[in-house]
């Protein structure tokens, strides 16, 4: 039968799908590093959107015609190999008592539907396999990765199943292998069909239930199965089973009932058909039969498109607060700078670096000679900046302490205190030393011009450096004894200005080392990746995507 009414209903515009691939590269584009509340969800849900976008939405809205993909998921042990090989009529996917049994996911299609599933557009993140693999170490492990480095997708072909319709039989989605729960995950959010397998035994559990409330949310299409049913309990089971479904709002949801039989009752592991019969022609029905296909395609793609909504206000607001998060842990660092440089200029005012063997030399100068005190003075000045320095770091990590989003932050090794102490004082010294470069080289520039006038004595550029150094750095102690014996050595007018412009290299000098300093406090802020944009465009790409949809 043909399949062409369902291109004319879901009738995809180019303008649709430029939405969708818009929205996936903002999805794609989320980050949500900082261990807030709320964050381990986001992150799950832009890894489902992804899956969901790349698997399924876009696959099926650009070939509409395609063949339906009915995932069978369920828990650990519910019998979904055996189920499928059952529908198949042969042993396609490894069953038995060794758990987890399904490592590699097994997809099985007509013949004539092979080239379908051989397109990487369909489940792009899966290498594709038509040989059956030799179990190895690897497996044993949990572990289906291909050479490629990325996990494997084994095909089969099987002219009993018809037509328009292809089984995948998926990893347990509770299984204890993290990448096979992963996977599970993925591949039923690229389903047009889901067929839940769960027990007799385990109907109750959470993990199915999980299962069913998303498969709501997203309004499916959906199929339930109760397995491995003692037939002296099915009917008091099946009875319970739809109470349960009728209060979760999912009474609609076809169940299918599976009594416990030994599995290799029909041979080599499989069911006896009777057992999966009524399955099996409910999922030809939707293969073969327009109408049927048409309303299970369109159920699942209108659903997917309606729950987008709901799922990207979650990454919105979770966006938000980690935005709001990186923007608190900076500006407790550009405070603490602040602070840090408020203190500086307090302390340099007040002629603290004129201190210790600086005040010494100072007041035997010019005994000592021009270049010891200069010395001190620039030691000082370091001293006096890398301890304002510890002081804000230490005030950073306290307040960061206090924020979960800090705590995680101060465990990056970039940040840690003892990496960074050393560097910290090294860059402090050399940028004190670059600032007494530039200090000699006012005095000597000033000096030469002094020899030029005739009414005036030629200045040693030494002489003019140290009392210069100490005219800035000395306050009211040596400052201003300083700046009078440079007046004398200049004249008033030079030695003010020469003043003047030091004091502004020194202010810049002091300035540039603590935005240096701050700023690769902040850094690791921004190697997060927590933009401002980023809630924005979120809320943008969904904006568009519902004035097309």
């Amino acid at each position: 039968m043909g399949h062409s009414a369902i291109v004319v209903i879901l009738d995809v515009r180019p303008e649709l799908l430029d939405a969708l691939s818009a929205l996936r590269n903002r999805v794609d584009a989320a980050r949500f590093p900082f261990p807030l509340p709320g964050a381990a969800r986001a992150r799950r849900t832009r890894e489902e959107l992804l899956a969901q976008l790349d698997d399924y939405l876009v696959p099926r809205l650009k070939a509409p015609e395609a063949p339906l993909l009915a995932v069978v998921g369920g828990s650990t042990g519910a019998g979904k190999s055996t189920l499928v090989n059952s529908l198949v009529g042969r042993r396609v996917s490894a069953s038995g008592v060794l758990r987890p049994t399904t490592r590699t996911p097994v997809l099985v299609c007509h013949p004539e539907d092979r080239a379908w599933f051989i397109d990487p557009r369909v489940l792009p993140r899966l290498a594709r396999s038509w040989a059956v693999r030799q179990r190895s170490r690897a497996d044993e492990d949990g572990g289906d990765m291909p050479e490629s480095g990325r996990p494997e997708l084994r095909l089969e072909t099987d002219d009993h199943l018809p037509r328009g319709l292809a089984l995948l039989d998926a990893p347990d989605i509770d299984s204890l292998v993290t990448r096979n729960c992963e996977l599970a995950a993925e591949l039923i959010c690229a389903a047009d069909i889901w067929i839940l397998v769960t027990t007799a035994s385990r109907y109750a559990d959470a993990v199915p239930w999980h299962l069913l409330r998303a498969a709501k949310e997203y309004e499916v299409t959906l199929a339930t199965v109760l397995d491995r049913v003692p037939h002296q309990i099915a009917d008091d089971v099946s009875r319970h089973y739809a109470a349960l479904l009728t209060k979760a709002g999912l009474g609609d949801v076809p169940r299918f009932t599976v009594p416990e039989l030994p599995e290799s009752a029909g041979g080599g592991g499989l069911l006896p058909q009777t057992t999966v019969a009524s399955l099996r022609a409910w999922l030809e029905h939707r293969a073969e039969d327009p109408t049927a296909r048409q309303h299970a395609a369109r159920r699942t793609v209108a659903g997917t498109l309606a729950s987008l909504r709901g799922r990207l206000a979650s990454l919105a607001a979770a966006s938000a607060t980690q935005h709001a998060a990186a923007l608190r842990l900076a500006r407790a660092a550009e405070e603490a700078y602040e602070r840090a440089a408020v203190r500086i200029a307090a302390a340099i005012a007040a002629g603290a670096p004129l201190a210790g063997e600086a005040l010494t030399h100072w007041q035997g100068y010019p005994a000592c000679g021009p270049a010891v005190l200069q010395h001190a003075l620039t030691e000082e000045l370091a001293a006096l900046l890398r301890t304002e320095t510890d002081t804000a770091d230490e005030r950073i990590r306290e307040a960061w302490r206090r924020d979960r989003a800090g705590a995680a932050l101060l465990e990056e090794p970039t940040t840690r205190p003892d990496r960074e102490g050393v560097a910290v004082a090294a860059r402090i010294d050399k940028g004190v030393r670059r600032w007494h470069r530039q200090l000699t080289d006012l005095a000597r520039v000033q000096a030469g011009a002094g020899r030029s006038s005739s009414d005036r004595p030629a200045a040693d550029p030494s002489d003019v450096a140290a009392l210069l150094a100490t005219a800035l750095l000395g306050g009211r102690t040596g400052g201003r004894p300083a700046g009078e014996r440079l007046a004398e050595i200049l004249g008033a007018q030079a030695a003010l200005r020469l003043r003047e412009v030091a004091d502004l290299a020194l202010h810049d000098a002091v300035v540039d080392l603590m935005h240096a300093e701050r700023d690769r406090r902040v850094a690791p802020i921004g190697g997060y990746d927590v933009t401002a944009g980023q809630q924005s465009a979120l809320i943008a790409a969904l904006s568009a995507l519902q004035k097309e949809s």
